[in-house]
């Protein structure tokens, strides 16, 4: 199934798009099939990086909140943050309110993607009336055990599934966007379209706007200060710098990230560990490019096509291939869309994200304490330079080069396939226990 703009730009609530958008959207849709089922009880077992590092993710929270019927693009994010994470009983979507056990196993989970859920929903007499299994991999995507992945709703006019056909495509229309913005009009029509990345690009610079103003500690433990405010204004005192535009982006990329941290409001882009990367490149571009709206609509669709490439042939999961596969991804979707905003041809759109992507390869995901602060903020500041590095590069050239974009994603597929678990989003490795977290 091709990846839509809409399914990988999501609205949602921070700290993680696989370890809170994902598990409350799971334990919402288990909800709304039990208002029929004579339910006593709802056990649900987290395995993987969910056991591991859910707990510092918001998971608890999250899946209390999903069983009461909250869907993360519309909840208030203080409503899940004031929620008991181990309560012994919760009520359901339709008002019932059941016994509730959490249960974390690391080890010994269901093959496939290590993010597994499993709940089951018992009666009067403890027998299971209904038990289901999903998997959050990344970005707030869920795939059900047992369920096949829905067919395409529609016939795609330009489908594509490699690189060289993403390039093939754009170079008879003009732009990658153009590819992008094809096929979403074959599944909704084009004024819906237009309104929903406004609306998109709406949330992120909101995001950022929160970032700039919001003060104090980050929840968690680590103690770990917003810094976003402080420099903002240190930033409009102390102008003219030699990188001052790299200053701006690396700021606008830790206001996201210390919103997301805080469970604020937040895009996926392409998951909320990720999500500042691309929002201060849009701003970037906005700022000292001089791209307009419809040009920033532009880079959102540009973006989405390399994000759907790079899920559907490696992955955006964290607990899956690391970090490469979250800021590196998110880099190589920004890297695309600058390249695209200021012009560059199909192929120069390519050779920018895999530029980017490149220089991303075998990067860890190992945050200390589980959660998404050390190294996740400054992480997203880097990798929003190195996007627009990667374009400005690739715009200096013919758009020819040694490694394909195709070849750079299968690179981070395999990485990320021999990459030892403790680097997984599992907080066994790395500075994770490199550095205490108390």
């Amino acid at each position: 199934m091709t990846v839509g703009v809409f399914d990988l730009f999501r609205i949602g609530i921070g700290p993680s798009s696989s370890h809170t958008v994902g598990p409350m959207r799971a334990a919402r849709h288990l909800a709304q099939h039990l208002a029929d089922v004579p339910a006593e009880a709802v056990r649900v077992i987290l395995h993987g990086s969910l056991a591991l590092t859910g707990t510092g993710h918001g998971t608890d929270r999250a899946l209390v909140a999903g069983l009461n019927g909250a869907d993360p693009e519309t909840v208030d994010p203080a409503f899940v943050l004031d929620l008991d994470p181990t309560p012994e009983r919760v009520r359901l979507a339709h008002g019932t309110d059941v016994r509730y056990r959490l249960e974390k196993q690391a080890r010994g989970g269901p093959p496939g993607h290590p993010n597994a859920m499993r709940f089951e929903v018992t009666g009067h007499d403890g027998q299971i009336l209904l038990a289901r299994t999903y998997r959050s991999i990344g970005g707030g995507f869920l795939t059900e055990d047992g369920v096949p992945q829905a067919a395409e709703p529609v016939s795609l006019p330009l489908p594509f599934t490699t690189g060289e056909e993403l390039v093939a495509h754009a170079s008879g229309l003009g732009g990658i966007a153009a590819v992008a913005a094809a096929n979403e009009h074959a599944r909704r029509p084009e004024g819906d379209v237009t309104a929903g990345l406004r609306r998109i690009a709406q949330a992120m610079n909101d995001c950022v706007e929160r970032g700039l103003r919001s003060e104090g500690e980050l929840p968690g433990g680590l103690r770990v200060r917003r810094r976003a405010p402080a420099l903002h204004q240190s930033l409009l005192t102390d102008r003219g710098g030699a990188l001052e535009e790299l200053e701006w982006v690396a700021l606008w990329a830790m206001a996201v990230n210390e919103e997301n941290a805080a469970g604020g409001r937040i895009v996926t882009a392409p998951t909320n560990g990720a999500a500042g990367v691309l929002p201060a490149v849009l701003r970037y571009a906005q700022r000292f490019e001089g791209i307009d709206e419809a040009g920033t609509e532009q880079m959102l669709l540009a973006a989405a096509a390399i994000g759907a490439l790079i899920k559907r042939n490696a992955s955006i999961s964290g607990a899956e291939v690391g970090c490469q596969g979250e800021v590196g991804s998110a880099a190589a979707m920004a890297a695309a869309a600058l390249a695209e905003a200021l012009g560059g041809s199909p192929a120069q759109v390519a050779n920018a994200a895999e530029i980017a992507l490149e220089h991303h390869l075998g990067m860890t995901c190992d945050p200390i304490g589980g959660l998404v602060q050390i190294p996740c903020i400054e992480r997203n500041a880097l990798g929003a330079g190195k996007a627009i590095a990667a374009a400005k590069l690739a715009l200096r050239s013919d758009g020819v080069h040694v490694v394909s974009l195709d070849n750079v994603i299968d690179a981070m597929r395999r990485t990320g396939h021999d990459m030892h678990e403790n680097y997984k989003e599992t907080a066994r490795g790395g500075l994770a226990v490199s550095v205490p977290a108390c």
